[in-house]
C-alpha cells in the first residue's frame, strides 16, 4: 500500500519509488513480464495472476544467461531431488538449493509424499507423534471478529511440530510469538497458537527449567508466570529489587538500566537493545526520547497521534521483546532481572482478568510487541492487513516498598494495552499512543491519615460553628431556633469546613514538596495523577465553601447599620427670617456638616483597605514562580533545583506539588507583607485604622455601628476640647494642649483613653433605634415622628437630627431606662468571640483595645480574603496549568470584588447616614 506497480502485461519504463512509475504494454508475442518487472519475455508454461512466468513446484525459473543476458523465452529447469543432489527450488524460485532436512530424513528425497505430512515447508513422518491440529485463527476482541491468518496457516503447525519433535529453538520462538500475537489467550479446549504452546509446555516437563526459573522451560520461550491465584502478588511483592536508590549524594544519577532481547516473527533472535534508545516509543518526536525517562524518580509521559499509513510503513513485520532490568550484584557481577508484563487485553477466564487493582486476579506474562501488522493478513501475506494491533498504551511502573528508609523498590511492572484497528483508509486513520514511566507507592496509609484528620477537624468545625451560631443568636437578640438559625449555622460551618479542607490540602502539598524533594535515600514517592483525585476534590470543596463564606461576608458588610454622632454644639445665635411670617428671629448658629462628610469619606475609603497590597502580592508570587524558578519544584522528578536546562527533559507537573508550591509561596509572601505592615509601615508611616479613630476625635464625631440586631461597635470621637468646628489657630492650640496633657483624656470614661468598644445593646434600645431609623430611610408614607405635611427631605433631615440627639443622649446616660455599663470582656469571651451576658435591662459596652470594629471592613477579615485568594489562584492554576493566567484572573477578581464592595458599601453608607452620595468621593 505504499508504492505503485504496473498492471499485468505491462513492464516498467521508469520508476523512482512511490507513485512515480511509467509503464509500457508488452508486445503480443511476449506477454510475460520478468520477475524484476523491467522487461517482457515469453513464458512457456503460462502466467501467474501478476503476469509473471510460472513453473512447476519442483522447477526454477531462469530468465537470464550466466552473463546476465536476457533470454527471449524463459526456461523452467527441474531441480534434482534424488539422493546426493537433494535440491529443490528456493523461496524465490530462481535457484536450486538443498531441500529442507526433514524431507531428507523422512523420504530420502525432496518429495514429501503421502502418507507423510507436509506443513509449513517441513515434512513429517506419518509414524511420528505430532501435536494436535492447530487453529490458524486470531481473535480481535475489541472489534469482535476472528480472522484466519495467512501467517498462522503457513507457519503454526510446522512451528509446533518442529518445536515438539526436534526442539528447534527458532520454531519454538516462532510458536511463542504466534501465541503472543493471539494475546496469550489460553484455553483448555482450544488448540490455537497458545493451546499448542501450552501442550508442548506441559509435555516437556522432563527437559527441566532454565536459570532456576520455574516458568522458563528448556527450548521454549518464557511466556507466562503461571495461572495460580495470587501468584502475581508473589511475583511483584515477595522479593525486593536488589538495588538501593538515592536522590542525593554520589548515587543521585542512578538510572534504571532496562534491556530487551528482541526477536522477529519467525523466531530469530535479533539483538540486545537498551531502552534508552526509545525503542518502546512509537511517537516520532525524538526530543522526548531521552535517557531521563529512566532516571530513577523522574515521572515520564509521552503521547501522540500516529497515522495508520506510517505504522504500516515503519512496522512491516512485528518485533517481539523480552524485557529485563540490569543491575550489579554485591560481588560486582552484572545480573538481569526479568520484568513481568501485564497485558490488559488478556482475558481468558472469569478468574483472571488483567484489569482493576486486585493483583490476585492478574495473569502476568513476559513477551510483548509494539505493532502487529502480520497476524491480521488474510489469505495473502503480500496484501494490506485487514486488522492491525497497536500497543496504544505502555506504562512502566516502579513501586516503592512500604516504610522503606533506604530506597528499596519492588520489581518493575510493564503494563501494555493494545488497540485493534480495522484497516479501511490508512491515510486518514490514526491511533493515539502513549508511553509513560510511573513511580508509585502505597498511598493507603496517607489516605487513612487524611481521612482521620478530616474527621477530627470536621468534628471540631461543627462544634466551633455551633458556638458561632450561639454567639450570633445572642447578638441578634433571638432565642428561637428557626430556619434562619439553621441557615446561619450552615454558613458558619461552610466557612469552618473550608478552613479544614484548606489546612489539609496545604499541609498535604507542603508535606510532599518537602519530603519528596529533600529526601536522600528514597522513602516516599509522589501520588500518581489517578491518586490525586481526592486531593483535587478537597481543593475544589475548600474553594467552593470559602467562596460561599466570602459572599456571605460581603452581604453582611454591605447591610450594616451605621450612624455618625455629631457632638458639635452651636456657637452663639444668628438672626434668621421666618418664611411666610415676615419677621426676623434669633436662632442657634448652624453646625457645619462638612466634618460629617469628611468622616464619611474617610470611612468610605477604609472599607476596602487590606493588610497586604494585592497587586504586589500577585506580582511577587508570579516573579518567584516564573522568574526565580520555584515552579520547577512542582515537576515530578527528584531534582530540587530552581533551574532547568532547555535541552533537558521536562517531567510532567504534579498537581499536589503545584498546589503546594503556589499556596506556600502565596501564604509566605502574604505573611511577610502582614509583618511588614504591622511592625514597620503602620507604626512609622501610616495606620489608616488608628488614624480614622484619631480623626473622629479631632472632628468631634463618634461612629455608632450595628453589625447585628443587638451587637455592634462604637468609636468614641467626642472632642476633649468641646468644639472642632474652629479655625486653624485654635485647632493647632488644641493639639498643643493635648500633647502637653493640659486637657482631659479622650476615653469614654473619665481618665481613660479607651475610644473603641464592642457594644451589646438591649432590645428596648434596638426598638427605639429602629423607630427613628425607619423614618430616616423611608421615602414615602405617613410620618410617625414628624409632621405628615413635611416633604421627604425635611422628614429625613429631622429624623437625622432626632437620631443624632437620641444616640448622643444615650451615650451621655440621659435615658435611664436605656442606660449602659462599661466593662471588660472575659478572656474566654475574647477567645470564643461571643458574649456570655445578655443585655436585658442595660446595654453593655465592652472595652476594646484591638479596634475590632474593623470586622465590618476588609481590614478585619484578612484571613478569609487571603485564603479565598490563595484557593482562587490555585484552582485556576490546576485547571489551566498556567501560573500567569492564574495570577491575572486572581488580580481581576480582587479588583472586581473590591469595586463591588466599594460601590455598594458607599450606597449603604449614604442610605444609613443621610450623607448625600454626591459628597462621597
Amino acid at each position: 500500500g505504499s508504492s505503485c506497480v504496473c498492471q499485468p502485461g505491462y513492464r516498467m519504463v521508469s520508476s523512482n519509488g512511490g507513485s512515480s512509475v511509467i509503464c509500457e504494454k508488452c508486445p503480443e508475442n511476449m506477454t510475460g513480464v520478468t520477475q524484476d518487472g523491467w522487461n517482457c519475455i515469453i513464458c512457456p508454461q503460462g502466467l501467474t495472476s501478476e503476469g509473471k512466468c510460472k513453473c512447476l513446484n519442483d522447477e526454477i525459473l531462469v530468465e537470464r544467461s550466466l552473463d546476465g543476458v536476457l533470454l527471449n523465452e524463459a526456461l523452467c529447469i527441474h531441480c534434482n531431488g534424488s539422493e546426493q543432489s537433494f535440491s529443490a527450488p528456493d523461496v524465490s524460485g530462481n535457484r536450486c538449493v538443498r531441500c529442507e532436512q526433514t524431507f531428507i530424513n523422512v523420504s530420502k528425497s525432496c518429495d514429501c509424499s503421502s502418507p507423510n505430512t507436509l506443513t509449513g515447508g517441513l515434512c513429517f513422518s506419518a509414524s511420528e507423534s505430532l501435536p494436535p491440529k492447530g487453529l490458524a485463527t486470531v481473535r480481535f476482541g475489541q472489534l469482535g471478529i476472528t480472522l484466519t491468518s495467512a501467517w498462522f496457516l503457513k507457519n503454526l503447525q510446522s512451528s509446533a511440530s518442529a518445536c515438539w519433535l526436534y526442539a528447534n529453538l527458532t520454531a519454538c520462538q516462532a510458536l511463542g510469538n504466534m501465541c503472543v500475537m493471539n494475546m496469550n489467550s489460553l484455553s483448555s479446549t482450544n488448540t490455537d497458537a497458545c493451546g499448542l504452546f501450552q501442550y508442548i509446555y506441559i509435555n516437556t516437563a522432563r527437559l527441566g527449567i532454565v536459570h532456576s526459573i520455574a516458568f522458563w522451560r528448556h527450548n521454549l520461550p518464557w511466556l507466562y508466570y503461571g495461572d495460580q491465584p495470587g501468584l502475581a502478588s508473589q511475583v511483584l511483592e515477595a522479593n525486593h529489587f536488589p538495588t538501593i536508590f538515592s536522590f542525593k549524594g554520589t548515587d543521585k544519577d542512578v538510572k534504571l538500566r532496562f534491556i530487551a532481547a528482541s526477536f522477529d516473527a519467525a523466531g530469530n533472535f535479533l539483538k540486545w537493545q537498551s531502552l534508552e534508545g526509545g525503542i518502546l516509543q512509537l511517537c516520532p518526536d525524538t526530543q522526548t526520547k531521552l535517557n531521563t525517562a529512566y532516571a530513577f524518580g523522574t515521572t515520564y509521559h509521552q503521547s501522540c497521534k500516529i497515522s495508520v499509513s506510517k505504522i504500516l510503513l515503519d512496522f512491516a513485520s512485528p518485533i517481539f521483546y523480552d524485557l529485563f532490568l540490569e543491575y550489579t550484584g554485591d560481588n560486582g557481577q552484572q545480573y538481569l532481572w526479568a520484568v513481568p508484563v501485564l497485558n490488559l487485553n488478556l482475558q481468558y477466564s472469569e478468574m483472571f482478568v488483567n484489569q482493576g487493582s486486585n493483583m490476585n486476579n492478574w495473569l502476568l506474562t513476559r513477551r510483548f510487541f509494539l505493532v502487529d501488522t502480520l497476524s491480521g493478513r488474510e489469505n495473502d501475506l503480500g496484501k494490506l492487513p485487514r486488522v492491525i494491533r497497536v500497543a496504544s498504551k505502555i506504562t512502566i511502573s516502579i513501586r516503592l516498598v512500604s516504610h522503606t528508609r533506604r530506597g528499596t523498590i519492588y520489581p518493575p511492572l510493564i503494563t501494555v494495552a493494545y488497540t485493534d484497528v480495522l484497516v479501511q483508509n490508512p491515510e486518514t486513520q490514526s491511533v493515539v499512543v502513549s508511553f509513560s514511566v510511573n513511580y508509585e507507592m502505597n498511598q493507603s496509609e496517607a489516605k487513612i491519615q487524611t481521612d482521620i484528620t478530616l474527621g477530627v477537624l470536621g468534628g471540631l468545625a461543627v462544634l466551633w460553628s455551633l458556638l458561632k451560631t450561639a454567639g450570633w443568636k445572642r447578638r441578634t437578640g433571638s432565642s428561637i431556633i428557626d430556619l434562619q438559625t439553621v441557615l446561619k449555622f450552615l454558613l458558619f460551618y461552610a466557612g469552618d469546613l473550608a478552613n479544614v479542607f484548606f489546612i489539609i490540602t496545604v499541609g498535604t502539598g507542603i508535606y510532599w514538596l518537602v519530603f519528596f524533594k529533600a529526601q536522600q535515600f528514597v522513602s516516599v514517592l509522589l501520588p500518581l495523577p489517578s491518586q490525586e483525585e481526592d486531593f483535587v476534590t478537597y481543593v475544589a470543596c475548600a474553594f467552593s465553601l470559602k467562596a460561599l463564606q466570602f459572599l456571605q461576608l460581603l452581604v453582611s458588610q454591605l447591610t450594616i447599620d451605621i450612624f455618625f454622632i455629631d457632638w458639635e454644639r452651636p456657637k452663639g445665635k444668628v438672626l434668621k427670617a421666618v418664611e411666610g411670617e415676615g419677621v426676623i428671629k434669633s436662632a442657634a448658629a448652624p453646625v457645619s456638616i462638612w466634618r460629617t462628610y469628611f468622616i464619611a469619606n474617610e470611612w468610605n475609603e477604609i472599607q476596602t483597605v487590606r493588610k497586604i497590597n494585592p497587586l504586589f502580592q500577585v506580582l511577587a508570587v508570579l516573579f518567584f514562580l516564573e522568574v526565580v524558578g520555584f515552579s520547577n519544584l512542582a515537576l515530578m522528578d527528584s531534582s530540587s533545583s530552581l533551574t532547568r536546562s532547555s535541552e533537558s527533559y521536562i517531567a510532567p507537573w504534579s498537581r499536589i506539588l503545584r498546589f503546594g508550591v503556589s499556596a506556600a509561596l502565596w501564604l509566605a509572601i502574604a505573611f511577610l507583607q502582614i509583618i511588614f505592615f504591622s511592625v514597620f509601615y503602620e507604626r512609622f508611616i501610616e495606620d489608616k485604622i488608628s488614624q480614622f479613630v484619631d480623626l473622629c476625635c479631632m472632628s468631634n464625631i463618634s461612629v455608632f455601628l450595628l453589625s447585628h440586631s443587638c451587637f455592634g461597635y462604637y468609636i468614641h470621637g467626642r472632642s476633649v476640647h468641646g468644639h472642632a468646628d474652629t479655625n486653624m489657630e485654635e485647632m493647632n492650640m488644641n493639639l498643643k494642649r493635648e500633647a502637653e496633657n493640659l486637657c482631659s483624656q479622650r476615653g469614654l470614661l473619665p481618665n481613660t483613653d479607651g475610644q473603641t468598644f464592642q457594644i451589646s445593646i438591649s432590645r428596648k434600645m434596638r426598638l427605639h433605634y429602629d423607630r427613628i431609623h425607619e423614618t430616616l430611610t423611608r421615602k414615602r408614607g405617613p410620618a410617625r415622628l414628624l409632621d405628615s405635611s413635611a416633604n421627604t427631605f425635611e422628614q429625613s433631615t429631622r429624623a437625622y437630627n432626632t437620631m443624632n440627639k437620641f444616640l448622643s443622649s444615650f451615650i451621655d446616660h440621659v435615658h435611664k431606662e436605656m442606660d449602659y455599663i462599661v466593662k471588660d470582656k472575659l478572656p474566654l469571651e475574647r477567645i470564643l468571640g461571643m458574649e456570655f451576658m445578655e443585655p436585658l435591662e442595660k446595654s453593655i459596652f465592652y472595652n476594646d483595645e484591638g479596634q475590632s470594629f474593623s470586622d465590618v471592613l476588609y481590614y478585619g477579615n484578612e484571613a478569609t480574603l487571603l485564603i479565598f485568594d490563595t484557593l482562587f489562584f490555585s484552582v485556576v492554576d490546576l485547571a489551566s496549568q498556567s501560573f500567569v493566567l492564574a495570577a491575572i484572573l486572581t488580580y481581576l477578581q480582587q479588583e472586581i470584588f473590591r469595586f463591588i464592595r466599594s460601590i455598594l458599601g458607599q450606597k449603604n453608607l449614604a442610605s444609613k447616614t443621610l450623607v448625600d452620595e454626591r459628597f462621597l468621593i
